[in-house]
């Protein structure tokens, strides 16, 4: 909003409406919508039953998480998934489910969350960029790890938590 408070067709100041989804022009009555960028989001599993997951350098310490990032231009949710699990992580996936979504404004995006299943789990390498740490959790691990305090899994209200818990509980 802070970006965008005036009118593209006309240069008009607008006004915030439905609860801040959309901008109306006080001149023309036209209806603006903010960008939404699509992010994709990844539970990465092995045929181990274990769930991988990584960790960024700015995050509070023992925060581990799924892999994400940002779908390019042109490409696929599909294709964002395999690059960016790729990237981060060296794993190459395959079956990817899509799980759900959740609104994400940090920024302006959505989250578009799915499970994907790697068969080169011995190849798990952070980038050391975004992701400079990666662990295999089976369910008891993660459980005692997040009991004992070892282990600081995302909010509770993120889709990144709720896909941990899905797996966790699946």
């Amino acid at each position: 909003h802070e970006s965008h408070p005036k009118c593209p067709r006309c240069g008009s100041d607008t006004e915030i409406i439905q609860n801040g989804w959309v901008r109306k022009c006080h001149v023309d009555s036209s209806q603006h919508f903010p960008r939404t960028d699509p992010a994709i989001i990844v539970a990465v599993q092995d045929r181990l039953g274990r769930i991988c997951l990584g960790r960024q350098a700015s995050w509070p310490e023992g925060r581990y998480s799924n892999f994400a990032g940002f779908v390019e231009p042109g490409e696929s949710l599909e294709a964002a998934v395999i690059r960016e699990v790729k990237e981060e992580s060296g794993l190459e996936v395959s079956e990817i489910k899509y799980l759900s979504s959740q609104p994400w404004p940090f920024p302006n995006s959505i989250m578009l969350a799915f499970e994907a299943f790697a068969d080169n789990a011995e190849e798990a390498k952070p980038d050391g960029d975004e992701i400079v740490d990666i662990k295999w959790f089976s369910k008891d691990q993660l459980t005692t790890a997040v009991a004992d305090g070892t282990l600081n899994l995302p909010p509770v209200t993120s889709v990144s938590r709720k896909m941990i818990e899905r797996w966790l509980n699946g």
